[in-house]
């Protein structure tokens, strides 16, 4: 697809040019549309007004909302091992997060502020970069990283409710720089090395194999690109293991165990939250537990160089105004015993997660 022909109307009688295309559409989905392709055959992607037709098998896609509907299911011989409807069908009845507390781009802005690694992002992405964020849930890190003039970014997840409240937040106010897609992280829809940074915080630990579904984001990675992988650790998320044990066996009783449910019954906003925090760490149907040097040889076998982590691998302080994505040293076993142990016995950070950079070098 070239830049002249990216919305053409369903059944145009005569090619006159460049059609215009529907305003409620994401910017971001018009000029970057030749990146596009079909998660069931690989072929181009024609974009259309009222849909997504592939011009290879000519399978057709539908918009909902303006997200187009591209998620294709995996065509695995064991489906017994494949959680992927499960997950899918979690995170529709509960969207992650939500959007309750925030009613302007101002106190979307705001909070991300507040947390430094998205502060940090924001900041040191460089201007012009095509960033995907897969598996992003409501959209929250997508939306504040789209409202930076200059940047192009998508946001991929499985669950349609999600992505709603992710468009309706874009639309409302008035968010050009960033496109929702429904995806499936298996049959990614975008050509290779078609981002320079890829992020997936929260999510590969949430599939049937972290591992091929690492690949599958990796592939789509600039060389000289980055990607960023968040999830949850070995050792530090036995502190959650241990509180899931408990709710468990007392009928979820006890709650205060986790700082973030503690207090008593305040605003409904702040309810929710509590809830769906409760519902994503301890009720969560699958979930899998790796470490800082799984993720290393992750990336070594995938033509990725390890970065930077956080915490950071070899022992030395993150600090408030770290360069994500300037080289560290990769530590050694013992060093990373001691990182992960430490997180632990701080009783294990946003639920023992950590996060890895690699910088893809061939």
């Amino acid at each position: 697809m070239t830049r002249d022909t990216k919305v053409q109307s369903p059944n145009p009688p005569v090619d006159h040019g460049p059609t215009r295309f529907e305003p409620s559409l994401s910017t971001v989905l018009t000029r970057k549309a030749e990146i596009l392709v079909c998660p069931a055959c690989g072929g181009n992607l024609r974009l259309y007004t009222e849909y997504v037709k592939c011009s290879s098998c000519a399978h057709v896609f539908a918009f909902d909302e303006d997200i187009p509907q591209l998620f294709w299911g995996n065509d695995w011989s064991n489906s017994k091992s494949d959680v992927t409807e499960e997950m899918r069908a979690f995170y529709e009845a509960t969207p992650f997060p939500n959007y309750d507390d925030l009613d302007s781009s101002t106190s979307l802005r705001e909070k991300a502020s507040r947390g430094f690694f998205a502060r940090l992002l924001d900041e040191q992405i460089p201007h012009g970069a095509s960033v995907l964020e897969a598996g992003c849930g409501t959209g929250q890190l997508s939306n504040f990283l789209g409202m930076t003039w200059g940047r192009s970014v998508f946001g991929a997840d499985l669950c349609l409710n999600s992505l709603k409240l992710a468009q309706r937040f874009r639309k409302q106010n008035q968010i050009e720089n960033v496109c929702f897609i429904q995806m499936n992280l298996f049959k990614p829809v975008f050509k290779p090395r078609s981002f320079d940074l890829v992020v997936s915080n929260g999510v590969l630990h949430h599939t049937s194999n972290p591992f091929l579904a690492f690949q599958s984001l990796a592939k789509l990675v600039k060389r000289g690109g980055f990607i960023v992988i968040g999830l949850y650790n070995k050792y530090s998320r036995l502190t959650t293991d241990f509180r899931r044990l408990v709710f468990r066996i007392s009928g979820d009783r006890f709650k205060f165990l986790d700082p973030r449910l503690r207090g008593p019954k305040s605003t409904d906003a702040i309810e929710v939250r509590k809830h769906t925090w409760f519902m994503d760490q301890y009720k969560n149907p699958h979930e899998s537990k790796h470490t800082i040097g799984e993720v290393q040889r992750w990336f070594e076998s995938s033509g990725f160089e390890f970065v930077n982590s956080i915490p950071k691998s070899g022992g030395e302080l993150f600090g408030r105004d770290e360069k994500l994505f300037a080289s560290n040293p990769k530590g050694t076993r013992f060093d990373h015993f001691l990182v992960q142990a430490g997180d632990l016995l701080s009783g294990g950070r946003d639920g023992g997660f950590f996060i890895m950079i690699g910088r893809r070098i061939s």
